[in-house]
């Protein structure tokens, strides 16, 4: 069934190629969202037997990420429906944008699913390649240069990891491969050189941080994701950031195997703190909501970096961390392109009075601040809940100080940008071109967010069994 994933889209993209109308491709990049959501939740929640295969799988670990995958490419694919409908673009263009959401799912997908650290390798780069041409669709002087930067920095990251692949290579001495199963089992062995190893793991960390958004390899991703059109948005900060991060992780863990766990800790904790730090620091002088939304989400990468770092119930807290954000996070982009849609523009200080321009809109940009926020009940409190005990048990005193004062300046910065666009009065002139373009706003561009935040905020108050014994299995990954 996984074939109906990796397969099935590269069908349906020669379909697009030779028929080239976009009402066609839409009709098929719904076909593909449904269908992987539907093979996704078949082979996560009611397959109890692995899917294996020689070069993809399904295992505990990488179920999790699929699922997450799966869903925000549905809402994103719902929400593309309405608002593709008004993008001013020639029907070519507006096909090869149909064409590249599906290839970039397709990378994403087989990067979470493959079993090789090498095909991670190339996929995690195919992302890159099919999502530029995404970033850099409006063609304005400001797209170019996010798609050029975006390029740039992910390919000399890329190649950071590819050196830091050849070390851990050379560190395994004469085992010829670069399967993950066989990593951690020579590492369980003790089959690996660990200067090597240790020097491998600097520069993959940084080479697939680099993709994950991790500071202070970052700089890419707020022009990035700024630039994109939203549902691309949604999908580069939700999922794949996810996809490079489960990379990271599956390395993490072949060095924790071979007895250097404590070296490894300490640099995603740097990393996670620089990430936190940067973003306190860049909210303050934020003048591009989107932008906003984009340092948001290094931050929370930040977050899944530091308590991957911790033990115990701090690897609880990842997983719902991970799917708290991705959900929240493709939310609250969603939303921001119902906000363009109405005002015409990105600047923060151009953006008064969204509650009475339109309501839907206002309340969705509220509730994604909250989810994301981790206001009671959102699933994020209880995941930097958990985050912020295990430090205090295991006695991390200073480092949960920091911690809290961190997430607490960045809310407050978040808060009073999203507070003062949702209230006050948008002027004369502002407020009748506000009313013009509701009619662009169509039902599609609110269902996704309003299913997604409403997960957020259930899963706060009750996991079910089914999700979370697919969550517990997860954990054998740390």
């Amino acid at each position: 069934m996984m074939g109906l994933i990796l397969i099935f889209p590269i069908v349906l993209g020669v379909l697009m190629l030779l028929i080239r109308r976009p009402l066609f491709s839409k009709f098929l990049l719904n076909i593909y969202a449904l269908t992987h959501f539907i093979v996704s939740s078949y082979l996560v929640f009611f397959n109890d037997k692995a899917a294996q295969g020689s070069y993809f799988a399904l295992d505990n670990v990488n179920k999790i990420f699929l699922i997450v995958l799966s869903f925000v490419f549905l809402m994103a694919t719902i929400y593309n429906n309405g608002y593709s409908r008004h993008l001013n673009v020639s029907n070519k263009k507006l096909n090869h944008y149909f064409i590249m959401i599906m290839a970039f799912v397709w990378a994403m997908s087989g990067a979470i699913l493959s079993t090789d650290l090498g095909i991670a390798w190339v996929l995690v780069e195919g992302t890159t390649l099919t999502s530029a041409y995404l970033i850099y669709f409006n063609r304005t002087k400001s797209s170019i240069e996010a798609a050029w930067k975006y390029v740039f920095i992910c390919s000399i990251g890329i190649a950071l990891a590819f050196i830091g692949i050849i070390f851990l290579n050379i560190s395994s001495d004469n085992l010829n491969t670069l399967n993950f199963s066989e990593l951690l089992q020579n590492a369980k062995e003790g089959g690996f050189n660990h200067f090597w190893l240790k020097l491998s793991f600097i520069f993959i960390l940084f080479g697939f941080g680099t993709k994950m958004g991790l500071a202070p390899a970052h700089f890419w991703l707020p022009d990035a994701h700024s630039e994109s059109p939203s549902p691309v948005s949604a999908l580069l900060s939700a999922t794949l950031l996810n996809s490079a991060y489960l990379v990271i992780l599956r390395v993490f863990n072949i060095l924790s195997a071979a007895g250097n766990s404590t070296y490894g800790r300490i640099m995603l904790i740097v990393m996670g703190f620089l990430s936190l730090f940067v973003t306190a620091v860049f909210l303050y002088h934020i003048k591009n909501y989107k932008r906003m939304l984009a340092y948001s989400s290094i931050e929370n990468m930040g977050i899944l970096s530091i308590g991957t770092a911790l033990l115990g119930m701090a690897h609880y807290a990842v997983i719902l961390h991970l799917i708290g954000h991705s959900l929240a996070k493709a939310s609250f982009f969603l939303t921001s392109g119902n906000v363009l849609e109405l005002y015409e523009t990105k600047r923060i200080k151009h953006i008064a009075g969204l509650m009475n321009a339109d309501k839907k809109t206002g309340w969705l940009w509220i509730l994604s601040l909250l989810g994301i926020c981790a206001f009671p009940t959102s699933i994020l409190f209880i995941s930097e809940f958990l985050i912020i005990k295990t430090m205090l048990t295991d006695g991390h005193y200073l480092m949960c100080a920091a911690f809290v004062i961190l997430l607490t300046v960045i809310l407050y910065g978040m808060a009073h940008v999203v507070l003062k666009m949702t209230f006050g009065k948008a002027g004369g002139e502002k407020l009748e071109m506000v009313n013009k373009n509701k009619s662009k706003i169509t039902p599609s561009m609110y269902i996704p967010q309003v299913i997604m935040l409403t997960v957020v905020f259930i899963l706060g108050i009750y996991i079910p069994p089914f999700l979370n014994n697919v969550i517990k299995a997860a954990l054998q990954g740390f």
